[in-house]
């Protein structure tokens, strides 16, 4: 395994923003805003584990089709994640067919402290207290049960990242039956209309995904409701 391959594994909680530098340096503007499109399309291949490496090895397969293309063919320039998607799932597939090694990540110290974890915790519940009602008692009571036990928890910080999102898939659920016709509406017209270039470049799955990602991150943002996911610490 290369070294650069080893750093990939150890910032797997910063999977955001590797891939977004990554972006950033392949297209050669450090200023770049990457849009509400491409983070959920990143949240997309992190919830399907896709690696990290697939991903910034797509990016940089992409870029380089694109170069080696006549100047006349090209796109004035990539303007979004969505553009690398097919070579992100081809590097995808290439590693999966390589037998994998024991990662040295799994033995490596967690990326951030317990009473970092825990502060980062109690934020996401002061948030989602402040919501009227009682509609997210449950998820109320799943994050103090896990405060309550956080060293446990500590201990396997793979399975506490498939609960939290878990809970926030439960939250955007929640949020999207408080939600109006027209907040639905202007949602998915907006999302159209970003997908619009790229839907030929997609299958009907990562579409699927990429809607679903797309939506929920934008039903928490408009609700007031936090991220829980791990990948949001920091």
């Amino acid at each position: 395994m290369s070294e650069s391959e080893e750093r990939w594994e150890l910032n797997y909680f910063n999977y955001f923003t590797e891939v977004e530098e990554h972006f950033q340096r392949a297209r050669g503007t450090g200023l770049f805003l990457l849009s509400p499109l491409d983070w959920a399309l990143i949240e997309g291949w992190k919830n399907a584990g896709i690696p990290l490496g697939a991903v910034l090895r797509g990016i940089d397969a992409a870029f380089e089709k694109w170069r080696n293309r006549k100047p006349g063919a090209r796109t004035r320039t990539i303007n979004s994640l969505a553009y690398c998607t097919q070579a992100v799932i081809e590097e995808a597939q290439a590693m999966a067919g390589v037998e994998a090694k024991p990662s040295a990540a799994r033995e490596a110290a967690p990326p951030f402290s317990v009473e970092a974890l825990r502060e980062f915790l109690e934020a996401g519940l002061t948030a989602i207290r402040r919501q009227p009602g009682e509609h997210f008692a449950s998820v109320i009571a799943a994050i103090e049960k896990i405060l309550a036990e956080l060293e446990a928890y500590y201990e396997d910080l793979e399975g506490l990242e498939q609960r939290l999102t878990v809970l926030e898939e439960k939250m955007a659920s929640i949020a999207r039956i408080e939600q109006t016709e027209d907040q639905l509406l202007a949602t998915r017209q907006k999302l159209d209309s970003e997908l619009r270039p790229y839907r030929g470049k997609m299958s009907a799955d990562q579409l699927t995904m990429l809607e679903k990602q797309y939506t929920d991150r934008r039903l928490l943002e408009t609700s007031g409701l936090p991220r829980l996911s791990l990948f949001y610490l920091g």
